[in-house]
C-alpha cells in the first residue's frame, strides 16, 4: 500500500523542480513511511511513498521496465500477479523482482489500455511511456484505492493518491465547485468524479485515462461495470455452497503478505464471515481487532468476542470513549475536502488499534451493498410495492400533501416516520431512494443555502447524480437498481474513502475480499429475492454462514459504527458548534443562509429537534475548507 504523485507536461518537455515533486510526495508520507522515491526527466516528474508488504527487499518505485522505456508508480495490490507474471514470462518478458508492480509494466507493454482487464485487485497507478510520450492512469473496479488529477492552466497533468498532494502544487486552481457543495449536503460526501474544487477530479472506479503529449485531453474510459447479469443459480443449497466456495477463494488470495496480517472484527455479519473464512485457511490463529464503546447502544464487542472465541483468534480490543470528538480536526486534515460520516471516528480508532498488531487487515466492507443488507433497502422495497400499484400522477398530489402536513418526528423509529414515508411515496423510485438517503433533504437544502448560492447552482440538484447512474444501470430490477446506485456513490464516496484515509493515516493496508470483482459479478446476478427475502436482508449470505457463525451474530439488528452526535452538540461541543455556525468562515463564504443556520442550532440545543447530522456536516465543511478563500 502506497501513495503516488506525478506531473506530466502535456505541451512540451519543460523541466520540473525536484523540490516541488518532493514536497507533493511528502504530504502523503503517512501512506508509505517505509521508503520514498522520485524520478525526474524533461516533461515528467514521478514520486512514490512505499508501505512494504510483498518483496520487502526490492520493488522500489518509481519502477522502470527492463528497456527503460516504461515507468510506473503504483498504489495497491494485484492479487493474481503470480499467474500474470508466468503468463508474461511465456511471452518473453524478464522479471527482476517478485512484486506485483513489475507485472503492471509488462502487462501495459503487452496489452496496452486493456491491461486492466487482466488485473484482480485494488489499484491506482500511472504508467509513463517514454516512446509514446504518454501517461496512462487507472483505478480499480470498485474504487478501493483513490486517484485525484487535474490539468493545470499551463498544460500540466498533476495527480496523486490524496487531494493534499495536488494542493501542494502552487499553480493548482482552487475555485469552488458549487455543485459539489450541493452534493455534499445531500450525501454527506462529494461523489465521483467531483471534488470540492471545480478543476480537480477523482478518476471514477473502473475507469482509465490515457493522455498523450501534444494531443487534446480525452474523456475518461470505463473498462468495467458491475453487470447484474442473471446467473444460473440452481437450488438454494447449491447457491449456498457456491457462495462459500467463492468467498473462501476471495479471502485466500488476499492473505499473501510478508508482514503480520489480521482482520477487523466488528461483530457484524460481514467481518465475522471474513474471519470465519480466514480461520479455515490457516493453521495459526487469526489476529482480530475490535473497538468497543462506553455506551451500550453503540457497543458490539460481545458479538465480536463470540466469533473470536469460536475461532480461537488472537483478539485485541479497546474501549473508546463516547466523547471521542477530539478527532474532528485530525479528520479534516485526513479527508482534505468535506466529509460528514461521523463513523470515521471509530474507524480511525480501530485502524490505530490494528496497526499495533498487524500491517495488513482484511475487512468486511461491501457486504451490505452486494447482499442487500441495509435497512433502507427493506424500507424502499416496502414502499415500492405501493408505488407499483398507484400511478405517480395519483401518488404525487396525495402523498405530497400528506408529507407537507404531517409533523416531523425525529424521536420515532424509521418505520413510524410517516412524514418521510409520505414524501418518498410522492416520488418516483430513483428520487424516493435519493430522498431516503439524503443527509439534508431537498426542502432543508433550499433553506440552507443563500440566494446567491442557489443562483449559481442554476437549477442543479444532487439527485441528478442518481439520475445519471440510473440511466446507465445494467438492470431494471428495483432492488438491484438501488444496490447499483449505492455502489456508484455511497460505497466509493463514503465507505471506501473512510477506510482508505483512516487506515493509511496509520500506514495500515486494508483488503476487502467481499469486493472481489469476480465474486461480486456472480453475486450481482443472483435473484433479488434470495438477497432480500421478506424483511431479511443478506438472506442467502446468512443462510450460507449458519454452520460457521452464531445466530446471535447472523440474525440480530444491525448496529453500525455510530457516535452520539446529538449528545455532543448539547454538551461538550456546544460552544464550538455555536461559534462555528454563527460566525467565522461559514459566514464569510456567502454560501449559507445565516439566519437558518442559527435556527438549526437553537432548535437542536433546546431539544426541540435533532439536527445533529446536518450540524456535523456544517462543522466538517468549515474544518476542511477554512484555509480556502471560497467566496461567491
Amino acid at each position: 500500500m502506497c501513495g503516488i504523485a506525478g506531473i506530466f507536461d502535456l505541451t512540451g518537455r519543460r523541466d520540473f523542480d525536484g523540490d516541488l515533486i518532493g514536497a507533493m510526495n511528502q504530504t502523503q508520507f503517512h501512506r508509505g513511511p517505509d521508503e520514498g522515491g522520485q524520478h525526474l526527466e524533461p516533461g515528467v516528474a514521478l514520486a512514490h511513498r512505499r508501505l512494504s508488504i510483498i518483496d520487502l527487499s526490492s520493488g522500489q518505485q518509481p519502477m522502470f521496465s527492463e528497456d527503460g522505456n516504461l515507468c510506473v508508480v503504483f498504489n495497491g495490490e494485484i492479487y493474481n500477479f503470480h499467474s500474470l507474471s508466468e503468463q508474461l514470462r511465456e511471452k518473453g518478458y524478464h522479471f527482476r523482482t517478485r512484486c506485483d508492480t513489475e507485472v503492471i509494466l509488462y502487462a501495459w507493454q503487452e496489452w496496452g489500455e486493456r491491461c486492466v482487464d487482466h488485473f484482480r485487485g485494488m489499484f491506482a497507478f500511472a504508467v509513463y511511456d517514454r516512446r509514446a510520450e504518454s501517461v496512462f492512469l487507472a483505478r480499480d473496479r470498485f474504487g478501493i484505492k483513490p486517484l485525484f488529477y487535474s490539468i493545470l492552466p499551463e498544460g500540466q497533468l498533476v495527480f496523486g493518491s490524496e487531494l493534499k498532494v495536488l494542493k501542494a502544487h502552487p499553480d493548482l486552481p482552487r475555485l469552488l465547485n458549487v455543485q459539489a457543495v450541493e452534493d455534499y449536503f445531500a450525501f454527506g460526501y462529494i461523489p465521483e468524479p467531483k471534488t470540492i474544487y471545480r478543476d480537480v477530479f477523482k478518476l471514477p472506479p473502473g475507469h482509465t485515462l490515457l493522455l498523450r503529449r501534444g494531443e487534446p485531453v480525452p474523456e475518461t474510459h470505463e473498462y468495467w461495470d458491475i453487470p447484474f447479469t442473471p446467473v444460473q443459480a440452481g437450488s438454494e443449497s447449491e447457491v449456498q455452497e457456491e457462495l462459500l466456495m467463492r468467498m473462501r477463494e476471495a479471502v485466500e488470495v488476499r492473505m499473501e503478505a510478508e508482514v503480520p496480517l489480521g482482520a477487523f472484527l466488528s461483530g457484524g455479519v460481514d467481518s465475522s464471515a471474513v474471519v470465519a473464512m480466514m480461520a479455515g485457511l490457516q493453521d495459526k490463529p487469526v489476529n482480530t481487532c475490535a473497538i468497543g464503546f462506553d455506551v451500550k447502544q453503540f457497543n458490539e464487542t460481545e458479538f465480536a468476542r463470540q466469533v473470536a472465541t469460536r475461532y480461537q483468534t488472537n483478539h485485541f480490543e479497546r474501549t473508546v470513549s463516547s466523547d471521542d470528538f477530539d478527532l474532528l480536526d485530525i479528520l479534516a486534515d485526513l479527508y482534505d475536502e468535506p466529509y460528514a460520516d461521523s463513523s470515521a471516528i471509530p474507524t480511525y480508532r480501530v485502524c490505530q488499534l490494528a496497526k499495533q498488531q498487524v500491517t495488513v487487515a482484511l475487512s468486511g466492507d461491501g457486504g451490505d451493498e452486494g447482499f442487500a443488507g441495509y435497512r433502507r433497502y427493506r424500507w424502499h422495497m416496502n414502499e415500492e410495492k405501493l408505488r407499483s400499484r398507484l400511478p405517480l400522477g395519483l401518488r404525487k398530489p396525495l402523498f405530497g400533501a400528506l408529507g407537507r402536513l404531517y409533523p416531523k418526528a425525529d424521536w420515532a423509529p424509521r418505520v413510524f416516520r410517516a412524514k418521510s414515508t409520505f414524501q418518498s411515496l410522492a416520488r418516483n423510485s430513483v428520487e424516493a431512494y435519493f430522498h431516503s438517503v439524503s443527509l439534508a433533504k431537498d426542502d432543508q437544502r433550499e433553506k440552507l443555502f443563500s440566494e446567491k448560492m442557489k443562483s449559481q447552482l442554476a437549477g442543479y440538484c444532487a439527485v441528478d447524480t442518481f439520475h445519471h447512474h440510473a440511466a446507465r444501470a445494467p438492470t431494471d430490477d428495483p432492488l438491484s437498481l438501488i444496490q447499483y446506485l449505492d455502489m456508484k456513490t455511497y460505497l466509493v464516496g463514503d465507505i471506501l474513502t473512510k477506510v482508505d484515509r483512516a487506515s493509511m493515516a496509520h500506514a495500515l493496508e486494508v483488503r476487502v475480499p467481499l469486493l472481489d470483482h469476480k465474486l461480486m459479478e456472480w453475486v450481482s446476478g443472483l435473484p433479488s429475492n434470495i438477497k432480500l427475502k421478506g424483511q431479511e436482508g443478506k438472506y442467502i449470505l446468512k443462510k450460507s454462514l449458519e454452520p460457521h457463525l452464531p445466530d446471535d451474530v447472523l440474525y440480530r439488528d444491525k448496529m453500525g459504527f455510530g457516535v452520539p452526535l446529538a449528545k455532543w452538540f448539547r454538551g461538550p461541543l456546544r460552544d464550538r458548534l455555536r461559534r462555528t455556525i454563527t460566525g467565522g468562515n461559514l459566514a464569510k463564504t456567502g454560501l449559507f443562509n445565516q439566519p437558518y443556520l442559527e435556527e438549526l442550532v437553537d432548535q437542536h440545543l433546546s431539544g426541540r429537534r435533532d439536527h445533529s447530522a446536518v450540524l456535523w456536516s456544517l462543522l466538517m465543511f468549515e474544518a476542511t475548507t477554512k484555509h480556502d478563500q471560497f467566496e461567491l
